[in-house]
């Protein structure tokens, strides 16, 4: 892809912290008509999202964690994935989370949120490490969009630590991209009037577009690294539960059928700057940061 035709950065439509904005982050922008199938319409928006929000809690995506930024008042200021428990050098067990790095603003640490795991533990936040490649330019950097947070003590209440994707075969492929950010339909785009706050939901898609990583990086231009879906209507081929990320969906997950299992192949990062028909979301490309996430998360479950 020509890098000059780059997604510009999501304004707003990826975070609380997203991209360091300051919109309220419920998650996903669906289609219109599974929107109104499901019960949805004027003065009664929220209630569209039933079959989104039954595929988030499928037992797969219960790793999947929301991060509150306000001490628990609201849990949709971002999201994050639980990928394991580990020991420091303290010999004390601690749950890592896997997130954007966008989450945190400069100066910030792992503290500025809670965690909140799928079976309503909250834990805190003692150490954040972010990749080195992110400059926090999207148009650059956004396949490195990525941060590992160790939390102050294990997750128990989350399932099974999920697999993540050590393959290469990505583009073509059905997606589930999960988080706790703002909804909202295809025709409109987000708006809190169709949020449930607290509450994760999910949508499908398909990877249309991938860049691999540009090794060694450059000093500036697109990185690589990245996976993308387009939001299509239906008469453009979208299955009824697709959709695009929104605001406070950043640092969830997206995961992939394999013959081995459900496993994440991104990290929901960014977009367009618009949640409507025809736009983009981004996720930084899992595989692509296995040995920065092995380095720092030896737990880590990868598969090819």
């Amino acid at each position: 892809m020509n890098p000059l035709l780059r997604r510009r950065l999501l304004s707003g439509a990826l975070a609380p912290a997203a991209l360091g904005l300051a919109f309220p982050a419920g998650a996903v922008v669906i289609l219109d008509s599974t929107w109104r199938a499901e019960g949805g319409r004027p003065g009664r928006e929220s209630a569209g999202f039933g079959a989104h929000v039954a595929l988030a809690h499928q037992p797969q995506f219960a790793s999947v964690m929301a991060l509150s930024e306000d001490d628990g008042e609201s849990w949709d200021d971002a999201s994050g994935t639980w990928i394991g428990n580990m020991a420091g050098p303290d010999k004390v067990v601690r749950g890592v989370v896997l997130t954007s790095g966008h989450n945190f603003e400069p100066g910030e640490g792992a503290d500025n949120y809670l965690y909140r795991t799928g079976g309503g533990t909250v834990r805190r936040g003692v150490r954040l490490d972010s990749h080195p490649l992110f400059n926090r330019n999207h148009q650059e950097r956004s396949g490195y969009d990525a941060a590992i947070v160790r939390l102050d003590g294990p997750v128990t209440d989350a399932g099974p630590a999920p697999a993540l994707y050590a393959g290469r075969d990505e583009e073509g492929q059905q997606i589930v991209m999960v988080g706790y950010g703002t909804r909202g339909i295809g025709s409109v785009g987000e708006d809190g009037k169709y949020n449930t706050p607290g509450q994760r939901a999910a949508a499908t898609n398909v990877i249309n577009d991938v860049m691999d990583a540009v090794v060694p990086p450059p000093p500036s231009g697109d990185a690589g690294n990245w996976l993308e879906i387009t939001l299509r209507r239906e008469s453009e081929g979208a299955d009824r539960l697709d959709g695009l990320l929104g605001s406070g969906d950043s640092g969830g997950s997206a995961w992939m059928r394999t013959g081995r299992g459900w496993v994440i192949v991104g990290i929901n990062a960014n977009g367009t700057g618009k949640t409507t028909y025809g736009e983009n979301s981004e996720f930084a490309r899992v595989s692509g940061l296995r040995d920065w996430i092995l380095r720092l998360a030896p737990v880590a479950r990868f598969v090819g």
